[in-house]
């Protein structure tokens, strides 16, 4: 079953306990994981619910927002930076939402990662909102994340139900 937009919601008010570390390469010498975030800027709040769960978990997230470095207006730096932190990062996680799938932006950043990561380092995060299921069409294709039934984070491999592996293993 998808995350809920509820339950990132609820996610992003509680407060995160994580290895600190200032960026991708500091967090990859203190053998902590990585991962790109692609997302819609419009589900900031929902980006902030999904980066307290990995945060959690041990995870350094990286989102473009959160980068000082970026310009303001995107432009080839922009996509220049966002395609050296794909490759930078360990994993590249897409969530899913109505926002991320009507983007101009995150269509390309997961065609870039398809690209430049092994098949296994993508993971789609559906989403739901009521009766409705974001993230369908990438579904077949990327192993996903989801809740387990011991209510931890878990990646399942395509077309699977059975057999997660949880996030604080990969």
């Amino acid at each position: 079953m998808p995350l809920t937009n509820d339950q990132l919601r609820q996610a992003a008010k509680q407060t995160t306990v994580y290895k600190s570390a200032r960026t991708i390469t500091e967090a990859k010498l203190q053998g902590i994981q990585t991962v790109f975030l692609c997302h819609s800027h419009k589900d900031e709040v929902l980006v902030r619910g999904l980066i307290s769960l990995l945060h959690n978990q041990g995870w350094k997230v990286y989102v473009d927002w959160a980068d000082t470095t970026m310009p303001e207006t995107p432009n080839e730096e922009t996509a220049r930076k966002i395609k050296e932190k794909i490759v930078e990062s360990a994993f590249f996680m897409f969530l899913a939402t109505a926002n991320s799938t009507a983007s101009r932006w995150c269509p390309w950043e997961i065609g870039y990662a398809d690209g430049k990561k092994p098949i296994d380092k993508i993971i789609v995060i559906p989403t739901s909102s009521g009766s409705t299921v974001y993230g369908n069409e990438y579904l077949g294709l990327y192993r996903r994340l989801d809740i387990s039934k011991a209510s931890k984070l878990a990646v399942w491999k395509p077309g699977v139900s059975t057999g997660g592996m949880l996030v604080e293993n990969l």
